[in-house]
C-alpha cells in the first residue's frame, strides 16, 4: 500500500477521504483530521477497516497537528492525527471544552531533508550547517554559503507550515526551540506540495516525513544527517538522530465509550504496525504496541510527554514504561 497522492492534494484543500458508506442514515460516522504526516498510516487503517465494516464512515483530513487539535478540543472531531505530542495550550483548551483525551503512539518517522535530483554535492549535512540554514533571520541564500566547496547555486527552501506538527519537531530539534525559523521559505501542510517545488529546483532543500520521500524517490534524493541516512534500521537502531519521532492519535475518551469509534481504534492499534511499515514508517515494536493497547483498554487520559510539545531527548519507551511502573 502506497501514499494516496490524489487524497492526500484533496485533504489539504479541505476536502477530506471518506471510507464506507456514502450515505444512509444507519451509516455511523469516524471524523479523524491533523498531520498531513499521520495521514497514510490513519488513511490505510480506515480503507482496511471499511472492507470489514462497510456500514462505518471514516474521514480522514488534513489540518496539520496544530490545524487538527484547534478541531480536537472542542470536540469536533473523534480522533487527531500528530506528528508530536500535545501542547500545554491545546491541553487547556480540550479541558475548557469538557474533552479528555487518550494519546496513543502509533509509530516512529525518520524525517527526512532531501534535495533536487540534480544535487550531486549535498550527500550529507550537519545538524550544525542546517541550523545555519534554518535559524531565524538565517542569511544563507546560496549552497556556497552552506559549506566550502559547495557550488555556487541560488539555495531555495521548502517546509511545512506552522501548524505542522513536523515543523514544531524539527525547529525544536535542529535550531533549540519550537517554531524558531526563518520565514522566507516555501511553506505548506501539503507535503506534496514541497516534493514538487524540490523536484522542480535544482538548489531546493525541503523536509517532511520519511514516507513522503519514499513515495517520491525517483524524483528526489534523500540527505544523510550526520553520516546518517534516514531509514528504517537507522530508527530502529537508534542512530538517525536528532530528526528520529514517535507518531500519535489522540482519541477523544467520550467518543471512545461508543462502540464504533472503540472498534475502529482497537482495530488501528492491532494493525497499525503492519500498515505504517506499508506506508513507508517505522512500525511500533510488539512490545510498545501492546503498552498503547493497554493505555487505550484502561481508557488513560493525558500525556505522558506532560503537555510539553516537541521533544527531542525523551525516549517513548521510557515514557510509556515509566507510565505502567515497569
Amino acid at each position: 500500500m502506497k501514499v494516496n497522492k490524489q487524497w492526500l492534494g484533496a485533504s489539504a484543500l479541505g476536502v477530506a477521504l471518506t471510507v464506507g458508506l456514502a450515505g444512509g442514515a444507519q451509516a455511523q460516522t469516524i471524523k479523524i483530521d491533523g498531520s498531513s504526516t499521520v495521514f497514510p498510516i490513519s488513511e490505510a487503517v480506515a480503507e482496511e477497516y471499511g472492507k470489514v465494516n462497510p456500514n462505518i464512515r471514516v474521514t480522514v483530513g488534513v489540518s496539520g497537528t496544530g490545524g487538527g487539535f484547534k478541531k480536537f478540543a472542542p470536540g469536533e472531531t473523534d480522533i487527531s492525527n500528530a506528528s508530536r505530542p500535545i501542547k500545554a495550550s491545546e491541553a487547556a483548551l480540550a479541558v475548557k471544552s469538557g474533552v479528555q483525551f487518550i494519546e496513543l503512539p502509533v509509530a516512529f518517522d525518520a524525517l527526512t531533508i532531501v534535495v533536487n535530483k540534480q544535487n550531486t554535492w549535498a550527500k550529507n549535512i550537519t545538524t550544525e550547517e542546517l541550523k545555519k540554514i534554518w535559524m531565524p533571520g538565517s542569511t544563507v541564500k546560496n549552497w556556497s554559503q552552506v559549506r566550502a566547496g559547495f557550488p555556487s547555486v541560488p539555495l531555495k527552501l521548502y517546509g511545512p507550515g506552522t501548524d505542522s506538527g513536523t515543523f514544531d519537531y524539527f525547529t525544536e530539534a535542529i535550531n533549540g526551540k519550537e517554531k524558531a525559523s526563518r520565514t522566507d521559505f516555501t511553506s505548506s501542510e501539503d507535503d506534496n506540495v514541497l516534493v514538487q517545488g524540490v523536484s522542480r529546483d535544482k538548489g531546493g532543500l525541503g523536509y517532511f516525513g520519511f514516507a513522503y520521500y519514499e513515495e517520491n524517490s525517483n524524483k528526489l534524493n534523500a540527505v544523510a544527517v550526520n553520516g546518517v541516512m534516514p531509514s528504517i534500521d537507522a530508527v530502529n537502531k537508534g542512530t538517525y538522530k536528532p530528526l528520529a519521532r514517535p507518531l500519535f492519535i489522540y482519541v477523544n475518551k467520550a467518543k471512545a465509550a461508543q462502540p464504533h469509534v472503540a472498534g475502529f481504534v482497537r482495530y488501528y492499534l492491532a494493525n497499525m504496525a503492519k500498515l505504517s511499515k506499508q506506508v513507508g514508517y517505522v512500525p511500533l515494536p510488539s512490545g510498545l504496541v501492546r503498552m498503547a493497547q493497554a493505555r487505550f483498554n484502561k481508557k488513560a487520559t493525558g500525556s505522558i510527554f506532560g503537555n510539553k510539545g516537541s521533544q527531542v531527548n525523551v525516549t517513548l519507551g521510557g515514557l510509556m514504561r515509566k507510565e505502567g511502573g515497569k
